[in-house]
């Protein structure tokens, strides 16, 4: 078995930011994510988020595919979400993408309390933007446009 430490914050949000993540559902919805990510392999150091959008602070293995890790992870974790008897009124689904920025070891615990922190930071409006993304940027130079 290979040794490896790939560190990644994940960003993704409900469908049309919609806020279908209740308190009512938080804490199984985070677990269930925990639990998931770690059948697939990942070292999940914190989860958390506000009600349309969740954190992950994961190392996620080289033998998968960092979009085939948030697809799988999005996917079960909405159908789990959508067979719990206290599931949201309207059925839940994610947004289209998702946002990865990856950082070194040194970095991680300042990672892990940021993402444990979110209701805080989204509280008091001291979130980092580059953290929140969960989609392209609309400047972001493309290949062949000027």
């Amino acid at each position: 078995m290979a040794y490896w430490r790939l560190f990644y914050h994940i960003t993704f949000a409900t469908k049309n930011r919609e806020p279908m993540i209740s308190t009512d559902i938080e804490r199984e919805f985070h677990g269930y994510l925990v639990g998931k990510s770690q059948a697939l392999g990942a070292i999940v150091y914190a989860v958390d988020g506000i009600q349309d959008h969740v954190h992950v602070a994961a190392s996620v293995p080289p033998k998968i595919a960092i979009a085939d890790f948030v697809g799988q992870v999005k996917g079960a974790a909405s159908f789990h979400i959508n067979h719990l008897p206290t599931r949201p009124p309207t059925p839940f689904d994610w947004q289209r993408g998702y946002g990865v920025v990856s950082f070194g070891q040194k970095d991680l615990d300042r990672v892990i309390a940021y993402v444990r922190n979110q209701k805080e930071h989204h509280r008091c409006g001291d979130v980092i933007a580059g953290l929140e993304r969960d989609d392209e940027l609309d400047d972001a130079p493309q290949v062949g446009k000027s």
